[in-house]
């Protein structure tokens, strides 16, 4: 049985105002890291910025630690929980002897992807498509790396400083991809030479633009749902098992009450003289 302290501090720790306090110290914290960017602020209040940080730095510090006395070696088994306390880790490395790592301070507004649940959620879900997103990533390479010699070997002689070598084509090939400049800029001027590029570039943006990327926005969302879904499970789950062991008390208190009316004396209806 868990020691009343830690019980309270648990309590204490899992409820909205805490949630709430963590979140806007966290938010407080990225407008000072911001502040100290202005050189005019930094000259006025920079003592009280670093003042704050340093406040901030200590009120993570004790959070991180009151959660690690709630939890034990169980804290370090929740990802969530590493990504916290790397988070505040690295930033007693930037404020201390490494004072070159000033700038990664403003990791600790990353907090704010484990402390809110919506933004947690999409996280999941990304880290979660990380297996199709590279399946996709793979099919990508290989329609680059063919559509890329192709461009090379009819392209190149002409136009060597977009089609000069493969690495070059692969690069304007992508800026094609992005729809950035790619008509006016590239695809216009070598139509002037070769009046069926056409018949290379669109077929190129069809499968690179309109399909490829689009499934990467496909198993993304995907994951998202299944991270949804999985988390709507879990809070059920949670329900349920309240109501039961709602229900298991009611029946523990009825089963009492039948109890003690069984083994209460019956009387005999009065005494006689």
């Amino acid at each position: 049985m868990r020691p009343p302290i830690r019980a309270k501090l648990e309590r204490l720790l899992l409820s909205p105002v805490a949630e709430w306090t963590v979140t806007a110290a966290i938010v407080a914290n990225a407008v000072v890291l911001g502040l100290e960017t202005y050189p005019a602020v930094e000259a006025r209040v920079g003592g009280l910025l670093l003042l704050l940080d340093r406040f901030f730095l200590w009120f993570f510090t004790v959070e991180i630690a009151a959660r690690l006395y709630v939890s034990g070696p169980r804290f370090f088994r929740g990802a969530w929980n590493l990504f916290d306390f790397g988070v505040v880790a690295v930033s007693w490395i930037a404020a201390g002897p490494f004072a070159t790592l000033r700038a990664l301070r403003v990791l600790r507004v990353l907090r704010l992807i484990s402390t809110v649940p919506s933004i947690r959620q999409v996280v999941s879900g990304l880290l979660q498509a990380i297996p199709g997103v590279g399946a996709i990533m793979a099919l990508l390479l290989l329609v680059f790396y063919v559509f890329s010699v192709i461009a090379t070997q009819l392209y190149g002689q002409a136009f060597p400083e977009w089609f000069g070598s493969l690495g070059r084509s692969a690069y304007t090939l992508f800026q094609i991809m992005t729809l950035e400049s790619w008509s006016m800029g590239i695809v216009r001027p070598v139509m002037k030479e070769f009046p069926l590029a056409w018949l290379f570039f669109v077929p190129f943006i069809l499968v690179t633009s309109f399909t490829v990327l689009n499934l990467f926005i496909g198993i993304i969302v995907n994951a998202m749902q299944v991270e949804h879904e999985a988390e709507m499970k879990a809070e059920q789950e949670i329900r349920d098992r309240a109501v039961r062991e709602i229900l298991e008390e009611i029946r523990s208190l009825r089963a009492e009450v039948r109890t003690l009316r069984e083994a209460r004396p019956i009387g005999d209806g009065g005494k006689g003289s």
